[in-house]
C-alpha cells in the first residue's frame, strides 16, 4: 500500500509568508534611510527632497503602466475633492521627508526615530479629536505616558523636541488623509498623483539650485548622482512592499512591524552615528517604549475578544440553523 501523499500548503500559509517578507523589507529599507542620506553628502536637505520627488515621479509613471492602474491615475487628478486630499497629502509628506532629511545631516537621527515611535500615539490622539472616537481608560493612560514622555524630553533639551514631534504630526495627519483616499484609490495611482503635485516645484528649484551652481547632481562623480537618481526607487520600492503586506497580513502583525523602522533609526543613531543619550533621554524613551507596550497589550487583547466573539456568534449561527426542523419546500 502507498504511503498518502504529503498534504499541500494552504495557500493562506504562503500569502502570510510573502505578506511577512513584504512587511519586514519595507520597514527595514524605511529604517536604513539614514545611512543611505548620509552618503547623499553634499547634498543638502532640500535638494535631496527635489530628487526624491521628481525620481519617485517618473517610476510612479512607469508603475502606472506596469500595473495598468493609469485610468484609476487620471480619475484621481478630474476629481477635485481627491485632488485637493492628495495634495494636502503631498505637502505633509514633502515637510515630513525634508524634516527627516534635515533630521540625518544634523546629527538628530536619534530625535527622528522618537518621531517614529510616537506616531502611534498621535494616530490615536488624532482618532479622539477628529474622528471623535472614544478610547478606552488604558489608550488614556498610553497617552498620558507619551505626554510624560515629551515633558521629560523637553526638560532634558531645554526645548521641545521639534524634530520628533513635526515627524509624528507630519505622518499621522499623512495617514490620516490617505486612510481616506485610500478606500477607493491604489498606493500607485495615489503615491503618483501626489508626486505630480510636488514635482513642478521640485524640477524648477532643482534647475535654479543648478543655474546659480549649488546643485552636486552636476560635478559630484556619477556615483553621486546615480545615488541622487536612486531615492526614487528607495522611496517608491518600500511603498509596494508594504501595500502587499497590508493586503495579506492582519493589522495587529502590520502594527508590530512597524516598529522595526525607528529601532533600526535608534539603533543607527546610537550605534553607528554615535549620537549622545544622557539620562533622561533615555527616561524619555522608556516612557515611550511604556506607552506603547500598553498599547500593544491592549489592541492584543480588544482583537481577541473580538475573534473569540466572531467565533461564539458563528458557531452559535451553525448549531441553531442545525437544530432547526427540515421545512417543506413550497409548491402543490
Amino acid at each position: 500500500m502507498r504511503d498518502a501523499p504529503a498534504p499541500e500548503r494552504a495557500p493562506d500559509e504562503a500569502l502570510d509568508r510573502r505578506g511577512l517578507a513584504s512587511g519586514l523589507g519595507a520597514y527595514a529599507l524605511w529604517g536604513l534611510l539614514p545611512l543611505y542620506f548620509t552618503a547623499l553628502a553634499p547634498a543638502g536637505a532640500d535638494e535631496v527632497v527635489a530628487h526624491r520627488a521628481l525620481w519617485s515621479l517618473l517610476l510612479c509613471l512607469a508603475l502606472l503602466r506596469v500595473t495598468r492602474s493609469g485610468r484609476a491615475f487620471v480619475g484621481a487628478l478630474r476629481d477635485r475633492r481627491t485632488l485637493g486630499l492628495l495634495s494636502l497629502a503631498a505637502v505633509l509628506l514633502a515637510t515630513n521627508w525634508l524634516v527627516f532629511v534635515l533630521a540625518v545631516e544634523s546629527g538628530h537621527v536619534v530625535d527622528a526615530s522618537l518621531g517614529y515611535f510616537v506616531n502611534p500615539l498621535v494616530t490615536v490622539a488624532l482618532a479622539v479629536a477628529v474622528l471623535r472616537e472614544r478610547l478606552r481608560v488604558v489608550q488614556w493612560a498610553a497617552l498620558g505616558c507619551g505626554a510624560a514622555a515629551v515633558a521629560v524630553l523637553a526638560l532634558a533639551y531645554g526645548r521641545m523636541p521639534w524634530v520628533a514631534l513635526t515627524l509624528a504630526v507630519s505622518f499621522g495627519l499623512y495617514g490620516l488623509i490617505k486612510s481616506r483616499v485610500g478606500r477607493h484609490l491604489g498606493a500607485v495611482p495615489g503615491f503618483a498623483a501626489e508626486t505630480l503635485v510636488l514635482a513642478p516645484l521640485a524640477l524648477a528649484y532643482v534647475l535654479w539650485l543648478t543655474a546659480r551652481g549649488g546643485g552636486t547632481f552636476v560635478g559630484h562623480g556619477t556615483g553621486h548622482a546615480v545615488l541622487l537618481a536612486l531615492t526614487g526607487v528607495v522611496t517608491t520600492v518600500p511603498l509596494l512592499l508594504f501595500n502587499t503586506a497590508a493586503a495579506r497580513l492582519p493589522l495587529s502583525v502590520v502594527g508590530l512591524l512597524q516598529y522595526l523602522t525607528p529601532l533600526l533609526h535608534f539603533v543607527i543613531g546610537v550605534v553607528v552615528l554615535h549620537e549622545h543619550m544622557p539620562p533622561a533621554r533615555w527616561w524619555g524613551f522608556a516612557l515611550v517604549w511604556l506607552a506603547l507596550v500598553v498599547l500593544g497589550v491592549d489592541a492584543a487583547r480588544t482583537s481577541r475578544a473580538a475573534t473569540l466573539a466572531r467565533r461564539t456568534a458563528t458557531t452559535h449561527a451553525v448549531t441553531t440553523q442545525e437544530g432547526q426542523p427540515a421545512r417543506r419546500p413550497p409548491g402543490p
